[in-house]
């Protein structure tokens, strides 16, 4: 029976640790570029169950009792890449990359320093200078470095390649990226990319469409029909441990007093 609280017990962490990524998915929703999370579970290994010490079978014998699991662990949280959908914007600063890659951003800590990051929000905007930067004040980075438009520029156009021109006249490229294998790089902050060791660099073979904005990939529908189905497993083991405790009761107070 103790062993019957133990393994409820993780199968309650497990969704508990599944709700918290599901509730984290609707709550960037409508968040530009946000990618879905999700998690996986694995089983403990099984074990060998026996009965030693046991006058019914002889105080020297083993008797075989068979195979337990004693429940479920929390496995690894991975993200989901897959393309979002466009919204039309019109603004002439708003990108979306259609295929893979990222943006790369030149990100300012609290203390002043400098790297790079990567997003696959393109709500971009211009500064007072020129500079394209993101919302948070970034500087969007060029094959050239911080991109500067001028600032006199009456139109400004984003072709498919990344190529940018002002006025007919070429600026920039963005520096857009892709890499060989996802699992070399994580989630930074609330919507930026950080590349691992071991993270390498290919072409990225994305268009870009100006005017448009790359959505999240949640599907709202599905992830409520999912919390429903966590919130329902929670609630089982949840009385598998009132049960449990129930027969332990019984068993001290009651079955322990004959």
């Amino acid at each position: 029976m103790v062993k019957g609280l133990y393994t409820a017990y993780t199968g309650m962490i497990n969704e508990q640790n599944r709700m918290d990524i599901m509730t984290n998915n609707l709550a960037n929703a409508s968040t530009v570029g946000y990618k879905k999370e999700g998690s996986t579970s694995q089983s403990f290994d099984d074990v060998l169950t026996v009965k030693i010490k046991d006058q019914s079978v002889g105080m020297r014998n083993v008797q075989r009792l068979g195979v337990k699991n004693p429940g479920v662990k929390i496995g690894e949280n991975y993200t989901d890449y897959s393309q979002g959908s466009f919204k039309e914007t019109g603004n002439t600063y708003d990108l979306a990359l259609a295929g893979n890659g990222f943006f790369t951003i030149s990100y300012t800590d609290k203390k002043g320093n400098t790297s790079e990051k990567y997003t696959r929000d393109g709500e971009f905007t211009m500064d007072s200078e020129g500079y394209l930067r993101t919302l948070e004040g970034d500087y969007v980075q060029g094959e050239g470095g911080n991109i500067m438009i001028p600032v006199e520029t009456s139109e400004v156009s984003i072709r498919d390649n990344g190529d940018i021109y002002a006025d007919g006249e070429y600026v920039d490229s963005l520096r857009i990226v892709d890499f060989e294998d996802y699992n070399n790089i994580e989630k930074f902050g609330e919507n930026l990319y950080n590349v691992v060791d071991g993270a390498t660099e290919t072409e990225s073979t994305a268009a870009v469409k100006q005017g448009y904005l790359e959505m999240s990939n949640i599907n709202v529908v599905k992830e409520m029909v999912e919390m429903i189905t966590i919130s329902r497993a929670y609630e089982s083991n949840q009385k598998l441990i009132q049960t449990e405790d129930d027969m332990l009761d019984k068993s001290v107070n009651q079955v322990g007093k004959v």
